[in-house]
């Protein structure tokens, strides 16, 4: 009885290991604090020079709209 319930248990053990192999989690990767604060300034960065390039042609537009009037 106890060969048995030994071979039972180490051929699920098997199976167990091998179905979790085929399910893969949904979880997402972790990022650690340091990774999130480094992608958060990269971030604000970009958004800074895309707030920059979007005044600069304005600021330019109105200027050669101006010397040309007057």
């Amino acid at each position: 009885m106890n060969r048995k319930k030994k071979i039972n248990e180490t051929l699920k053990k098997r199976m167990k290991k091998a179905n979790a192999k085929l399910h893969k989690s949904n979880k997402p990767r972790y990022i650690s604090k340091a990774e999130r604060a480094k992608l958060e300034a990269e971030a604000a960065l970009q958004e800074a020079q895309a707030a920059e390039a979007a005044t600069t042609p304005s600021e330019t537009e109105t200027m050669s709209t101006e010397t040309s009037v007057s």
